[in-house]
């Protein structure tokens, strides 16, 4: 049985002018001790769908359509799916999360500086994370602290420190430190290196990595880097406009993309092995999630777009064993059949 169990779930916002689908029929699975990536341009939808794993989704957000399974249990899906009014759905995500989060699923921050609380000191904030969770003394709490900073590599003098005291490397330990802090059975890592330095974030990377494998936790990594999707997993989800566009192993996915935009995605970062060549860069910007275009999503600005991609919406292709695509031209991309069309 898989840890995390994401089955068509769709996520919506109510805004003034409409709703934006901000995350639609999104299907994944993840096992124990695997790292997913997912990765897309901003706004494709990523840190929504981590949000909805963890139901940290704002006031006007809602999951409308499927479920999330983790650990065996169904934690999240509509009113229908979960047979649960909304006053009952509301109880039960109340009742659930308080447990679920930290000590089964922790996140990683994107902005560490922001994620933390600037006027109270980083150890008494990872301690208290700890015995909200579990029943023990503030000096148990605190020799935990030293624990997890020692794992993460963080100097135990620091435990007093405040967050402005802290560099911008460290500051991500500490949040690393923080998503350690109950054994969680998976951590959620959004854009964990984005304020680094290269060298910094290799570092880090190289952390987090070692710390999974030590630890046997599962990891989503969402980011708009593929350089470190390649360097931490194992799967990869290539997300546009809210839809999963290509997903399966990180090799096939690299070796043989089956999907323009993941194609475009992949061009567009520079590798130091083969020959040199230029960048690529997509054409466009991405669509209005309040008003798409029809049929498939990225056809505006597809080069392979024919007439059926603007009146149709494409159906997933397996185009080999666990290897997917969104697209209705998946199987002859993969086989170098397609010419471009503009």
């Amino acid at each position: 049985m898989a840890l995390l169990e994401i089955d068509n779930v769709s996520v919506h916002y109510g805004i003034q002018r409409g709703t934006v689908k901000a995350v639609e029929k999104v299907t994944l699975k993840l096992d124990r001790g695997e790292t997913l990536g997912l990765v897309g341009e901003s706004g494709c939808g990523k840190t929504t769908a981590a949000y909805a794993i963890t139901r940290l989704l704002p006031d006007n957000g809602d999951i409308v359509e499927g479920t999330i399974t983790f650990d065996g249990t169904v934690i999240a899906g509509s009113e229908e799916e979960m047979a649960l009014s909304p006053r009952k759905r509301k109880k039960f995500v109340e009742n659930t999360m308080v447990d679920f989060r930290w000590d089964e699923v922790a996140m990683i921050f994107q902005s560490a500086m922001n994620a933390f609380n600037p006027v109270f000191k980083v150890g008494d904030q990872i301690a208290e994370a700890i015995r909200a969770h579990d029943d023990i003394t503030k000096q148990e709490a605190r020799k935990r602290v030293l624990e997890l900073f020692k794992l993460v590599g963080l100097d135990s003098e620091r435990i007093d420190g405040y967050p402005h005291e802290y560099s911008g490397g460290m500051r991500q330990r500490g949040m690393i430190a923080m998503a350690l802090a109950c054994n969680p059975k998976l951590i959620i890592a959004d854009e964990p290196t984005t304020a680094l330095d290269v060298i910094m974030q290799d570092r880090v990377l190289a952390e987090i990595r070692d710390l999974q494998r030590k630890l046997g936790m599962a990891m989503i990594i969402i980011t708009h880097d593929i350089s470190v999707v390649a360097e931490v997993a194992e799967k990869i989800g290539i997300m546009y406009a809210g839809r999963i566009f290509e997903y399966g192993d990180i090799d096939a996915v690299f070796e043989r993309p089956a999907n323009p935009y993941a194609m475009g995605l992949l061009a567009s970062f520079p590798s130091i092995i083969g020959e040199k060549k230029p960048l690529y860069s997509i054409p466009g910007s991405p669509p209005d999630l309040a008003n798409p275009p029809s049929g498939c999503k990225f056809h505006p600005r597809c080069k392979y777009a024919k007439e059926i991609c603007k009146d149709q919406e494409p159906e997933t292709i397996e185009v080999e064993p666990n290897h997917f695509s969104l697209c209705h031209f998946a199987l002859e991309l993969f086989n170098g059949q397609l010419k471009e069309v503009r």
